[in-house]
């Protein structure tokens, strides 16, 4: 029996962060969740991020992401990897990913740290120390109070353990000066970088400048059609394609996101109980979205998917 290639080599693709499904008794609902990451992974994800972002980490308590983390592995069954998320302070950080270790996980994505503005030797203290936690791979999310310089990130990136950084901040001169300080400086160590940003298909472009070519999909999680389709014109230089869903859905959808707080989240959610998987409403301190922008994302998702639909019936003729 063969091994499974390293998780580096098995990224390349759609990248797939289901929500966390909860019951009426708010507990977390795994046969819900369950058929939301086999959904997924039938549709073509690369690989499961659970319990990250979009998966309500903050909200979970350590059995919840433990049962939900085993969900996903259980139902990838080696088909694609499970990553999970781990954060908060170093030692509940450290807590989470001996977790997903533990759950069967493939890797983890380090959420920032809580609260803590901290510096540059304590983030890659902590990082480091998370790496050291568990024989996971590691992918570094950089966003919010988790703001890396070059050397910093040169520095993770020999840290055994450390592959990649998924960048969610979106400034494009500090990640130029980022990958170059990792190319000079982090002896010769491939290491991963992944565009973070909450709708990614929108700087999609922006980013392969860069030669970052891999992005985390939240619209993958309720319209895996048009993510797949975005994706797929994306790689091969499909302009027009690309174009045409940028202006008729990924922008308007941006647009609408950022019409609250907690969208990035409580959208998506919104989303996946719009098209047929009742995974319930987020959890506190979140909120749900209003009733008008809710008619408002089903409305965008059936332009998108016609949008979709429309290149598939010209491409058949």
């Amino acid at each position: 029996m063969t091994s499974a290639p390293p998780l580096a080599e098995r990224l390349d693709g759609l990248l797939f962060f289901p929500v966390t499904a909860y019951g009426p008794d708010g507990a977390p609902d795994l046969a819900a969740f369950r058929a939301h990451v086999r959904g997924g992974i039938d549709a073509g994800a690369a690989a499961v991020f659970a319990c990250c972002g979009t998966g309500e980490f903050h909200a979970l308590t350590p059995e919840e992401f433990r049962d939900c983390v085993a969900a996903a592995v259980q139902e990838a069954a080696g088909r694609v990897p499970v990553l999970a998320g781990a954060g908060y302070g170093t030692a509940l950080a450290a807590r989470y990913a001996r977790l997903a270790e533990e759950a069967g996980a493939d890797g983890l994505l380090a959420m920032p740290p809580y609260l803590v503005v901290a510096d540059q030797a304590g983030l890659l203290r902590h990082y480091t120390e998370l790496a050291a936690a568990t024989a996971l791979p590691v992918i570094v999310y950089q966003r919010d109070n988790a703001v890396f310089t070059p050397a910093t990130v040169a520095a993770l990136a020999r840290t055994p353990g450390v592959i990649g950084l998924k960048d969610g901040l979106g400034d494009l001169d500090l990640l130029q000066r980022i990958i170059s300080a990792v190319r000079t400086e982090a002896e010769g160590k491939e290491f991963l970088y992944f565009n973070g940003l909450p709708t990614a298909e929108l700087t999609g472009l922006a980013y392969r400048g860069l030669g970052v070519r891999r992005y985390s999909s939240a619209v993958f999680a309720f319209a895996p059609e048009i993510a797949t389709a975005f994706h797929r014109a994306l790689a091969d230089g499909d302009d027009k394609l690309v174009a045409r869903l940028l202006d008729g859905f990924y922008r308007p959808l941006v647009e609408l996101r950022n019409q609250g707080r907690g969208y990035a989240v409580s959208l998506v959610k919104a989303g996946v109980r719009l098209r047929g998987t009742d995974v319930g409403p987020v959890r506190p301190p979140l909120s749900e979205p209003a009733p008008e922008h809710v008619e408002a994302l089903a409305a965008l998702i059936q332009q998108g998917l016609a949008l979709v639909g429309a290149q598939a019936a010209a491409g058949g003729r």
